[in-house]
């Protein structure tokens, strides 16, 4: 049970080469996340993990499945994909009915229904605003709208776009809360992020990109330790391993509980 990506290069109509020869698998269940700046072509890496897109050359599979054989709904109920901004997804006059779309539009019957709305609503953190239109929300609210939606189809895996972008304290603890239980489910966790803490802290494996390729695939310190890739890719250590870093201590060290244990 996995995502694959076999060989896959995507090219947009004016020419542009957005990826380029990637090879890439995701496993059921697993976290990952897939970093890198703007350009390195993560966007349109996952757009064809969930059919959105379609590779120019190359296979994309879902659970062994080629998406070529799918419609892109088809694909999306397996690989649920919350864009980055909330107002590109939503469109419901209200939360519970934004949850119910999906649920009406696959026909179940009204139990099943009503048991997937309320298990979206509980992760998703969205009891007390079922009611209120979503355009009246916090953006930080309506991110998890947009989350809980897509949750309702109880996909296999599930794509987050900059999940941190707009989120406090608390909206960052709901949201690692709900990877946690989704995980625990089985649930197969991707995202694509600028926000080095929210990898270090959540994430067991980084795929970094640059020029539209992978350039570094493997366990979160390994990467974020790897100089050559960081710069590479242009991204920023997270602080805790820059600390170890300056301190002399273990490079792989990306937490301060971490950092304390190799303090004697």
């Amino acid at each position: 049970m996995a995502i694959s990506l076999s060989d896959v290069s995507y090219r947009y109509p004016d020419g542009t080469l957005a990826v380029d020869s990637v090879d890439l698998e995701i496993a059921a269940g697993e976290r990952v996340a897939i970093v890198g700046q703007n350009g390195a072509g993560k966007t349109t890496a996952v757009k064809m993990m969930n059919g959105l897109l379609r590779p120019t050359s190359g296979e994309v599979r879902v659970d062994g499945e080629s998406t070529a054989k799918r419609t892109t709904a088809q694909v999306s109920r397996d690989v649920g994909y919350v864009f980055q901004n909330p107002d590109d997804q939503i469109f419901g006059s209200d939360v519970q009915g934004e949850l119910e779309f999906v649920a009406k539009r696959s026909g179940w019957d009204e139990g099943t229904r009503d048991e997937r709305v309320r298990r979206a609503a509980v992760l998703a953190g969205l009891g007390n605003v079922m009611e209120l239109n979503p355009n009246d929300l916090p953006f930080a609210v309506k991110k998890f709208v947009a989350i809980g939606a897509i949750l309702v189809g109880r996909c296999r895996y599930l794509i987050l776009d900059e999940p941190t972008a707009g989120l406090d304290g608390r909206g960052r603890r709901l949201l690692t809360r709900m990877i946690d239980l989704l995980q625990q489910e089985g649930i197969g966790i991707i995202t694509i992020t600028h926000d080095m803490r929210f990898v270090a802290d959540r994430f067991e494996r980084v795929v970094a990109m640059a020029h539209r390729q992978v350039i570094a695939n493997g366990d979160v310190h390994d990467v974020f330790a790897d100089r050559a890739v960081m710069h590479e890719a242009r991204l920023r250590r997270p602080e805790a391993a820059l600390l170890s870093q300056d301190l002399g201590l273990d490079p792989r060290a990306l937490s301060i509980d971490e950092i304390a244990a190799l303090i004697p």
